[in-house]
């Protein structure tokens, strides 16, 4: 595949005082991530050195002075490397959540998404950040997701994904007290985290996903007797949503449905609150998983475990996650190229 043929994506090095810069650093040492994708590494270059120097390799890169030149650059089988100024090394202590990290953050990612707006990248992704130091950094929303989609001008529905290998879940409520997941519960937000993360999967390769309802209340709740949820609320609009033509199932009881995903029945799930999914997807296999920022114009992933705090700068960074979060964002960003090139 040409340089031309591949699809372009933008990289970030994550929070400063983090793993993500080794774990960049170990991603583009592999020869397989040019092979897959034109990439552009977008940080201070004084940490992409740092990052090198505790992963233990050297990678060449190609200097480009803007994003718009990365899309029609000969083929060198180099990444191309944007250089920023957001943050000085003396600002950074390694381990800890700073205001000057979480700014340096938001600066490179409103750089990227600046470009995939423009259409000049087709994917981001981007190294664990911590959503503190953004706060103290200037973010004025709960999580970067509700960022990206100020930023981008979304106005529908979005939700985070999260994967781990070929199981994807979506959640009806995220970042909210447990006390309020029951309010948060409606037809139409469950019919829409439903067909997102159903049309995700299609742009994922997966022609006719398996999805499945998780259902809210203890053992389904038992027809109406532990809970009335899955009664007014979960099973009319998995009724619905068959009848659109989505032929998804549930509602399941929640502690069994991760089982049947297990065994290969279901490519994703649907789950109603953040921990109901979180907690199975991280037991099964926390070093693997996968954030996928669902609902925005642009793909976006990121690995799933955080900035690692605890072992930032002595090169033990687990890569496996950050690896699966750039195939993800190249098999989307491939999609996102293909369909916006027909649209135009």
């Amino acid at each position: 595949m040409s340089t031309q043929q591949k699809p372009v994506i933008a990289l970030t090095l994550g929070d400063p005082a983090g793993i993500g810069a080794e774990l960049i650093a170990r991603l583009l040492a592999r020869p397989e991530a040019t092979q897959r994708a034109n990439i552009v590494l977008v940080g201070d270059e004084w940490l992409w050195r740092e990052g090198q120097r505790v992963a233990g390799v050297q990678v060449a890169t190609q200097p480009v002075d803007r994003i718009e030149a990365v899309r029609g650059r000969p083929d060198t089988g180099a990444p191309a490397w944007l250089g920023v100024d957001t943050i000085e090394p003396g600002q950074v202590h390694v381990g800890q959540a700073e205001a000057a990290g979480g700014a340096s953050v938001l600066r490179v990612l409103n750089a990227c998404m600046d470009a995939a707006r423009d259409g000049h990248v087709d994917a981001i992704c981007f190294a664990p950040l911590n959503k503190y130091a953004m706060k103290l950094g200037g973010l004025g929303h709960d999580d970067e997701l509700h960022h990206f989609a100020k930023y981008l001008g979304v106005t529908g529905y979005f939700c985070e994904f999260n994967t781990l290998g070929d199981l994807w879940t979506s959640r009806v409520s995220s970042h909210i007290p447990l006390k309020d997941a029951a309010a948060a519960l409606s037809i139409d937000c469950i019919k829409d985290a439903t067909r997102l993360i159903y049309r995700s999967l299609q742009a994922n390769g997966i022609a006719e996903p398996r999805v499945a309802v998780a259902a809210f209340n203890p053992h389904g709740g038992d027809g109406g007797t532990c809970g009335r949820e899955e009664v007014d609320i979960i099973a009319p609009a998995v009724r619905q949503l068959n009848e659109e033509g989505l032929p998804v199932q549930g509602p399941f009881p929640a502690d069994t449905i991760f089982l049947k995903a297990q065994a290969g029945e279901f490519q994703a799930i649907v789950t109603m609150y953040h921990d109901q999914g979180q907690i199975a997807i991280k037991l099964l296999g926390f070093s693997r998983g996968v954030t996928v920022q669902g609902g925005l114009p642009i793909p976006i992933t990121t690995p799933a475990h955080g900035t690692a705090y605890d072992i930032a700068g002595q090169g033990r960074a687990n890569l496996d996650a950050t690896w699966q979060a750039f195939l993800i964002a190249c098999r989307m960003g491939l999609s996102h190229r293909a369909s916006r090139t027909q649209a135009g």
